[in-house]
């Protein structure tokens, strides 16, 4: 665990640009992290079996190399903490209508709400507070609207009863609005402070959970009723919580999961003959885990859905402003951000009595924007290839980064992402001069001649524009760009480029642009090339893709654009790559699908040069298929490459086979060739025409999909 100095957050569209004045730690949530982070490799694996399986299921597919690039990211990434903050704004993004620059709000959400000096958050994870609001108080945000959704969830009247099992912060919070309700309110806990404590504040009564007295005398106070409604906010791997709400519920009673514990309950003797109505609580309430409301801001009308996330932490903030619940006592440390390893330390071994821990922060503190120098990076200017990122998630830190030649005429000199957390990390673990927060710094930096894109794919036209308007050479991953629009005004910057270069009478190189469009570098992929050096080709590509979810930002098509023109792309280039000449028409057809995601599609493709290509794009298979399957066809030959592991060449009768021990894609061959070109001004190892190619083909399948006609390309 560290404090670090990191890049400040973006501030994009929909969010909102807060300083922290007081953040919440979860005892329960951010306790259990922090267990497992401090355990050694053994003890992570026990704590996350469904992770262990995934790496096993990568190691069979990708090979040792990838797997353990990929568990090294995960394991050597830092992982901000915290998901409960009150501040104030000091910038708003493009579309955030609610919010105003100094306004006082109270934020919410794992990733968002971290404990950190300045954090971004989406608006719809903000709520807006009254100027005379006690920033203290109101940073228990997101446990106030996770305990009311609880309470939402049991649907509770006037006069009904109600018992919390689980009397940490969530349950204390329970119990206090279900009192200000006019609910009568038992509390139940393991931990005899806990219970004297909710006695105290919260409860009508309170007990510590031993044998039977519990259910007896709950039973004595409902007059042998039980009652109406169990809201459980314990934590625990036992069975005894869910049983016991079994047992002190009243016939025909609602019993509310909250907190993380086992569902398997006993049937007899009460859930079944009580006929107990049992309810999942899902957070702060209806949009969590939604992106198109938490990310997109789109709002859930009230006449529908009365309560939202958003809206529960509203009424929280209502309840405290007001004066009708009295969070100050659950206030029993507040540590500076400086010291907040300690309040951890604390926390963790207990060595005090402790319930709610804050972290305050130095408002008086001036933060700007600007670049942070890595000690010990700097290698100083190089001549020939210096190096920005703008974008760094799995994929450039498993297959871009790793593959940079480590070599006295590289240089990785800075890197920008939209995390502060992500770009420290990354700066740190590949050796990067400078991260930042500021895209000028790469774009508009002298020392960088070349920058590598990675950032999602509704960001790739805007910087390879403006990259290639500075001088830069452009590496930016698949796929180029959203849309047709983009595509035209990169190519006639791009032919501007040329054109101005090749009217300056000392020549020189116009700025060298690529696109991550791997697969033609693989090893198998250019043998097949060799033994098919002429005549058309007839070609087949099928992909076993795999279900993506519709809520995936890959899907959104104003994010990821969709798989079409997300992943697509690189088989139209592989194709184009295999039998050297551009599609002239495009046919596709799309299974019927009523979230509309063609993703289940079959492409025929007619050449230049006569050939014909299939590409048939399935995301309905069974993952124990591989993935990717090319089968080429001419003179009497036939070349099968199944998933760049292995390859067959059938000819004269006789069969000849390639294979690997591990899975090659070509990505460390496509950085390799890519800096030598730029650094000994060669071509980019793309034609130019071939990657505009292939974004225009895609486009014209999505065009094909929706007309049902064949689809000329000029």
């Amino acid at each position: 665990m560290t404090i670090q100095e990191v890049p400040l957050p973006a501030v994009s569209a929909g969010t909102v640009l807060v300083q922290n004045h007081y953040s919440l730690i979860s005892a329960g949530t951010e306790g259990s992290t922090v267990k497992a982070a401090r355990k050694g490799l053994i003890g992570k694996a026990r704590e996350r079996p469904q992770q262990v399986k995934q790496v096993f299921d990568v190691l069979k597919q990708q090979g040792p190399a990838q797997t353990y690039r990929a568990v090294m990211k995960k394991l050597d990434a830092y992982s901000p903490l915290g998901y409960s903050s009150a501040g104030v704004v000091i910038d708003v993004g493009k579309g955030v209508k609610n919010i105003s620059v100094g306004d006082k709000v109270a934020c919410a959400g794992a990733g968002y709400a971290n404990h950190a000096e300045i954090i971004s958050v989406p608006e719809n994870l903000c709520v807006r507070l009254r100027q005379d609001s006690d920033l203290q108080l109101a940073c228990y945000n997101t446990l106030g609207a996770i305990a009311l959704q609880g309470i939402r969830q049991a649907d509770l009247r006037l006069g009904e009863t109600c018992a919390v099992i689980g009397l940490g912060l969530i349950g204390q919070l329970a119990c206090l609005m279900l009192k200000a309700s006019g609910v009568r309110v038992f509390g139940i806990d393991i931990d005899r402070a806990a219970a004297e404590t909710a006695r105290k504040h919260c409860c009508d009564a309170a007990f510590l959970r031993t044998g039977h007295a519990v259910e007896e005398e709950i039973h004595r106070l409902t007059r042998g009723m039980g009652v109406d409604a169990v809201i459980i906010t314990a934590a625990s791997s036992s069975h005894d919580p869910i049983n016991l709400a079994g047992a002190v519920a009243r016939k025909k009673g609602k019993v509310v999961i909250v907190g993380d514990v086992p569902t398997g309950f006993d049937r007899e003797p009460h859930y079944y003959k009580k006929e107990l109505d049992l309810r999942m609580s899902c957070s702060y309430g209806p949009g969590r885990y939604d992106p198109l409301y938490e990310e997109h801001g789109l709002d859930y009308p009230p006449a529908y859905v009365r309560w939202t996330e958003n809206r529960n932490m509203e009424a929280f903030q209502d309840l405290i402003a007001g004066g009708r619940i009295d969070l100050s006592y659950l206030t029993t440390h507040v540590f500076k951000f400086a010291d907040a390893p300690r309040a951890y330390d604390m926390m963790m071994e207990r060595s005090e009595p402790f319930m709610g821990i804050l972290i305050a922060y130095d408002i008086g503190k001036t933060i700007k924007r600007g670049r942070i120098e890595i000690k010990g990076h700097d290698r100083g200017p190089v001549s020939s290839v210096n190096i920005g990122f703008i974008g760094a998630g799995s994929y450039a830190q498993s297959q871009l980064l790793p593959n940079i030649p480590k070599n006295a005429g590289v240089s990785l000199k800075g890197i920008l992402t939209a995390t502060g957390t992500g770009a420290r990390s990354v700066a740190e673990r590949f050796g990067f001069d400078f991260c930042t927060d500021l895209e000028s710094e790469i774009i508009e930096n002298d020392a960088i001649n070349t920058v590598f894109i990675a950032t999602r794919h509704n960001t790739h036209a805007d910087f390879v524009q403006k990259s290639l308007k500075a001088g830069k050479n452009v590496f930016v991953e698949k796929p180029l760009c959203l849309h047709e629009g983009e595509l035209n005004e990169i190519e006639n910057l791009y032919k501007a480029l040329s054109k101005k270069q090749a009217d300056k009478a000392a020549g020189g190189q116009t700025p060298l642009l690529m696109v991550g469009y791997n697969r033609r570098f693989s090893p198998l992929g250019r043998e097949i090339k060799n033994n098919f050096p002429g005549g058309p080709l007839a070609m087949v590509y099928r992909v076993n893709a795999g279900h993506i979810p519709k809520d995936s930002w890959i899907q959104d098509i104003e994010i990821g654009g969709g798989r079409i023109i997300g992943e697509v792309c690189h088989f139209v280039d592989f194709l184009t790559f295999l039998n050297g000449s551009l599609p002239v028409s495009v046919s596709a057809q799309a299974m019927e699908d009523v979230n509309h995601l063609n993703d289940v599609l079959v492409v025929s493709l007619k050449y230049e040069n006569g050939s014909i290509g299939t590409i048939c794009y399935f995301a309905n298979g069974d993952k124990a298929l591989c993935k990717e399957r090319v089968e080429v066809f001419a003179n009497g030959c036939t070349a099968v490459l199944d998933d760049f592991k292995r390859l067959d060449i059938y000819a004269g009768g006789k069969k000849k086979t390639k294979k690997y021990l591990s899975q090659d894609k070509g990505q460390k061959a496509e950085v390799s060739q890519f800096i030598d070109a730029v650094k000994n001004g060669k071509p980019s190892p793309i034609p130019i025409h071939q990657i505009f190619s292939a974004s225009r083909v895609c486009f014209s399948i999505l065009e094909s999909i929706r007309t049902g006609q064949t689809i000329v390309n000029s």
